[in-house]
């Protein structure tokens, strides 16, 4: 089944890629994909907000065929859960994830010391051809470590410490990541409820 994913970030679109290996689920992007502006309130509606966007600018294209999108992000207890949903526009809209990840470190260092913890969050939002919906939801917990770490990954993954393996998201590499990680985890259950889905068909 050919699925066109609502992003234009290379990195999670490989990372995809990759967890949807082995489903009947053949990941592709559209040239013509505007992001809406997302919300700052919850991961799920901007998940179906991108998801129903491209949707629908694949149905003026003159295209029918089903969608994904995703939102996720960091909560850091320490910080009252931020950056969450607002992740990727921490530090400003300029700011280069470096800067992000170096800012978040000062930011804990100097405010929550003694709590690191945190988690990532992943929402799914699927729409098959026919207009028909599916959502799933994933986390992952950890801690903010205390340097960024590792080469892998992108995002938040070098400050993002998964403590039962001791090292960063982007200290594993993308097989040992992809079986724990909060969008593997997403992914795994929205695979299981279009699949449920189908069968009530």
């Amino acid at each position: 089944m050919l699925v066109y994913v609502a992003t234009a970030n290379p990195g999670k679109l490989r990372e995809m890629d990759a967890l949807f290996a082995g489903t009947d689920f053949a990941l592709a992007t559209f040239a013509g994909y505007v992001s809406p502006v997302e919300g700052e309130t919850s991961y799920a509606d901007n998940a179906a907000l991108k998801a129903r966007t491209l949707h629908e600018q694949l149905r003026i294209a003159g295209e029918l065929a089903a969608v994904l999108a995703d939102d996720s992000g960091l909560e850091v207890f320490g910080l009252n859960g931020r950056p969450g949903v607002m992740s990727a526009y921490y530090g400003g809209a300029t700011a280069t994830w470096a800067q992000r990840r170096e800012m978040l470190l000062a930011e804990v260092r100097v405010d929550t010391p003694d709590d690191r913890r945190a988690r990532f969050v992943c929402a799914m939002h699927f729409i098959d051809p026919a207009g028909r919906e599916c959502a799933s939801m994933g986390t992952v917990d950890g801690e903010i470590a205390q340097t960024q770490r590792g080469d892998a990954g992108f995002s938040f993954d070098p400050v993002f410490l998964y403590t039962p393996a001791g090292r960063t998201f982007a200290e594993l590499s993308e097989e040992e990541k992809n079986c724990i990680s909060h969008r593997a985890i997403a992914v795994a259950g929205l695979v299981a409820a279009v699949r449920a889905a189908a069968r009530r068909l």
